[in-house]
């Protein structure tokens, strides 16, 4: 049995005559943190959106595999049932249910009523905050509590594979320290997780492997911790 949990092979998209994603390679792991970073516009939330099928009308050629089977054709909402997740980049919190009507929706292909309830109070432990508005709608929350309650919800679906757009994006410095040490948490528990991110440093420093995406091609791959020495990747990304 092979440990690749997500392979990309190939994949462009386009819109009309604008090519996005312009035929590129990517693998994930299991077991791995990897960061996938660039520039915005490189195509990064792109290719997030052709793996788990969420574009909107467009030409996707490639194939994306996942635990060794083709995504083609797969409904979005099939992912969830499959163990893949994705906290999309905006949240996507169900705005009008509260806190914790949100994270039961994030394990209902589940039926363990037990093991659900365990996995509420875990969370509401590794994010406060949201326990002490377990009965507010999630629409009242700020972007970072939002944030929280977007993680929290994916992983009560137990995820093989989990996708993060942008976690970090539009928080405070003190809510981005706190996404990120519970991505790196989870990522010990053993959760495959692959990271989009603006915050090259964090999403490296957390990684294992990374890819750097530019103009739609993947220009870069290697340890994460190398190329956080690498004076390309600092010049461009580190502002160093």
């Amino acid at each position: 049995m092979s440990d690749n949990v997500l392979k990309v092979s190939g994949l462009k998209v386009a819109y009309g005559g604008i090519k996005a994603v312009k035929g590129i390679d990517l693998e994930v792991n299991k077991g791995e943190l990897i960061a996938l970073i660039g520039a915005n516009g490189a195509g990064k939330t792109t290719t997030l959106k052709a793996i788990t099928g969420t574009l909107p009308p467009c030409k996707v050629e490639g194939t994306v595999a996942y635990l060794g089977e083709s995504l083609k054709g797969s409904k979005s909402f099939h992912l969830v049932e499959k163990k893949l997740a994705m906290v999309p980049e905006g949240r996507g919190v169900f705005t009008r249910m509260s806190i914790q009507e949100n994270l039961l929706m994030g394990a209902y292909t589940r039926d363990d009523k037990a093991g659900i309830a365990a996995d509420v109070a875990k969370w509401f432990d590794v994010f406060p905050r949201l326990k002490e508005r377990a009965s507010q709608m999630a629409g009242t929350l700020s972007g970072g509590e939002q944030q929280m309650l977007a993680m929290a919800r994916a992983l009560m679906s137990h995820p093989n594979l989990l996708l993060l757009d942008e976690p970090s994006m539009g928080l405070s410095p003190i809510m981005v320290e706190k996404i990120f040490e519970v991505i790196r948490n989870v990522s010990k528990e053993g959760i495959t997780i692959l990271l989009v991110e603006q915050n090259a440093k964090l999403a490296l420093q957390a990684a294992h492997r990374g890819y750097v995406m530019d103009s739609g091609l993947i220009t870069m791959t290697g340890n994460a911790r190398d190329m956080l020495d690498d004076p390309r990747v600092k010049a461009a990304y580190l502002g160093e």
